[in-house]
């Protein structure tokens, strides 16, 4: 028997990937595609197939006070964590790109438990610690509490960046006379502001979806959008909380979209 051609295998091999790629992907979009359908069902129930298309759940999302404050809240609160988680993730990452840190494997892998932790144990936890400071049922232990959920998402993004930084350059603006925080900020920053921007839209998207720790911390007057929609589905289906979704899904691809089109005018 003859062998197949290495051109017709290389072929075989791309189309095989693709179609692979392409399954994969339409697995992950699906449930998304479903959510925006009924968030424009005419119905008010999840059935299939639709009765029709309408715009009347938007309507009400937008005209409902519970919702339009829980949305205000979640931007809110997701802001203050990116402001604060920002600049401290970007710290950590310095830090931990430090050759001469001691211990730098052990902090980094606890910087990033709250990332690869069982949301629901990091939620037990921070509730007990902040129920013993009294930041329970405040905006404050919520913020806290975010921002040590998104801050191991900056160290990642500023940290993959940081290796592409030539230290020469920082001996070269040192030996010009350059105190450490000029060299930074002329010689450091500019390098890794795509880490950092990539960062702080995933601390913000972190914040922004965030309902397990929300759900131990937050008292009847902290109602965030994730949180509402949880307690929606629980009480009273309605397809109010597909448009919901699919806003707070748009927001996160503008997010996405937007630190793209930054990152590409810095190159």
């Amino acid at each position: 028997m003859g062998r197949t051609p290495p051109k017709a295998a290389s072929i075989a091999g791309r189309l095989s990937l693709g179609i692979f790629s392409t399954l994969i992907l339409a697995f992950l979009i699906a449930p998304l595609i479903v959510i925006v359908m009924f968030s424009f069902n005419a119905g008010g129930d999840f059935t299939y197939p639709i009765k029709g298309l309408s715009l009347h759940w938007y309507a009400q999302f937008l005209t409902t006070d519970t919702w339009t404050d829980a949305f205000y809240h979640s931007v809110m609160l997701a802001i203050a964590t990116t402001a604060i988680a920002t600049p401290l993730g970007t710290m950590a990452a310095l830090g931990l790109a430090t050759p001469q840190l001691p211990g730098k494997r052990l902090i980094g892998a606890l910087l990033l438990i709250p990332m690869i932790a069982p949301v629901v144990i990091v939620g037990v936890g921070m509730y007990f610690l902040f129920s013993t400071l009294g930041l329970t049922a405040t905006y404050t232990g919520l913020v806290l509490a975010h921002t040590a959920l998104a801050v191991p998402f900056v160290v990642v993004s500023v940290s993959a960046v940081l290796t592409s930084l030539d230290r020469r350059l920082l001996w070269a603006a040192s030996s010009m006379g350059a105190k450490p925080l000029l060299a930074f900020r002329k010689v450091t920053l500019p390098i890794i502001l795509p880490g950092v921007a990539s960062g702080a839209v995933f601390a913000f998207a972190t914040s922004l979806d965030e309902v397990v720790v929300t759900v131990f911390l937050a008292g009847p007057g902290q109602r965030t959008l994730p949180r509402e929609m949880f307690t929606a589905a629980r009480d009273t289906l309605t397809p109010t909380i597909a448009a919901a979704a699919t806003i707070v899904v748009v927001c996160s691809m503008l997010l996405l979209s937007a630190s793209t089109l930054f990152k590409r005018k810095l190159k």
